[in-house]
């Protein structure tokens, strides 16, 4: 038993085509699924050997002599498994998990080595990690900006899952369109009787920070309104902001820092949403955690919009094989927005009477 698993770890092509009484061609041939006419019984006396043996492919190696490993690469820089972010990030893989066997592809999850500061990394040692597949779907908000240049540099396939700049070209992705989203929302309020409505982003900058202040920004120009776009590093000034603005909905990037805003709002005797509209912008990364301690609430019914998750990923599978199948090329082609649905919930109403 013992030499027969040892024969099974070491068998070559070589041997397979020994043991069916065929050549190593007509082996390769077999394995690469080609199009070229095979008798049927001599491709099942291949097969058969291949399951009697456990031959494995040689990825590897086929890697380097150019054939496709029919791998697709799935990398996040954030964790995926803790549950908070299973919630967030589960739609995104079961989108590519279901496209993925549509299409024929293997996935490979790449997690833990390569950290750097706490981060995780494309890049070890020089290396590109990602290397072992045929190319790579990309999660997270915490994107390293060198590895994304640099992976654009050396055109490595690879689509981006959110809406990816480069300096060094083009960037594949697939994003939700958060600046139309947002704009919608603000139109909402508006509806409402809103007539000063704030912005409350997230600390750090990214593409989504950046799209959601756009769509904000383009609805107040719209009505003409001055805007008020604050960030979330000091919850308790920007409530007492609030209030001296007199503002009587507020748009916030994060479901931690809208919490926190509505403990505060309780706290100083005002009721949401009676006297303060909160509208969440998104079903939020938990990685976007406000830096405010976040008060433990009863489950709110926000008002927020659907993040198109599951669609995201399974679009993102869809234009990362048609590149593999060199029918497109990274460029404006394969760069997708995918429209948000509102979300009507218990934190936005009609817009107060005149104070007292």
């Amino acid at each position: 038993m013992r030499r027969m698993t040892e024969q099974r770890k070491r068998i070559t092509q070589a041997e397979v085509a020994r043991l069916a009484g065929v050549s190593q061609a007509m082996v390769s041939l077999v394995l690469n699924g080609s199009d070229v006419r095979i008798a049927p019984e001599t491709r099942a006396r291949v097969e058969d050997v291949l399951r009697e043996t456990g031959y494995v492919v040689d990825i590897m190696g086929r890697r380097l002599r150019g054939k496709s490993n029919q791998i697709l690469g799935v990398f996040t820089y954030e964790a995926v498994f803790p549950s908070g972010s299973a919630d967030f990030y589960g739609p995104f893989l079961g989108g590519i998990e279901e496209e993925s066997e549509v299409q024929g592809f293997d996935l490979l999850l790449f997690t833990s080595p390569g950290r750097r500061q706490g981060r995780r990394q494309v890049y070890e040692q020089g290396s590109n990690r990602l290397g072992i597949a045929d190319g790579c779907i990309l999660l997270g908000r915490h994107t390293d900006r060198d590895e994304l240049d640099r992976l654009v540099d050396e055109r490595f396939p690879f689509v981006f899952i959110g809406r990816r700049e480069s300096s060094a070209g083009l960037v594949s992705y697939v994003g939700a369109d958060y600046a139309a989203a947002t704009a919608a929302m603000y139109e909402r309020l508006w509806s409402l009787g809103h007539r000063r409505v704030a912005l409350v982003g997230y600390r750090e900058e990214s593409e989504s920070t950046a799209d959601r202040r756009s769509g904000y920004l383009r609805a107040c120009r719209r009505h003409r309104k001055a805007p008020l776009a604050l960030t979330d590093a000091d919850l308790s000034q920007v409530f007492e902001q609030l209030r001296r603005e007199q503002v009587t909905a507020a748009l916030v990037e994060t479901t931690d820092a809208a919490a926190a805003l509505l403990a505060l709002a309780e706290s100083a005797g005002l009721r949401v949403p009676e006297d303060l509209s909160i509208g969440v912008l998104g079903d939020t990364d938990p990685s976007q955690t406000s830096t405010w301690p976040v008060p433990r609430l009863p489950a709110v019914e926000w008002t927020t919009f659907r993040i198109p998750r599951r669609e995201m990923g399974a679009r993102a599978v869809r234009i990362l094989a048609a590149m593999l199948r060199g029918e497109t090329e990274p460029g404006r082609d394969t760069q997708v927005l995918l429209p948000c649905v509102l979300l009507d919930g218990a934190t936005v109403a009609e817009a107060p009477g005149p104070r007292r």
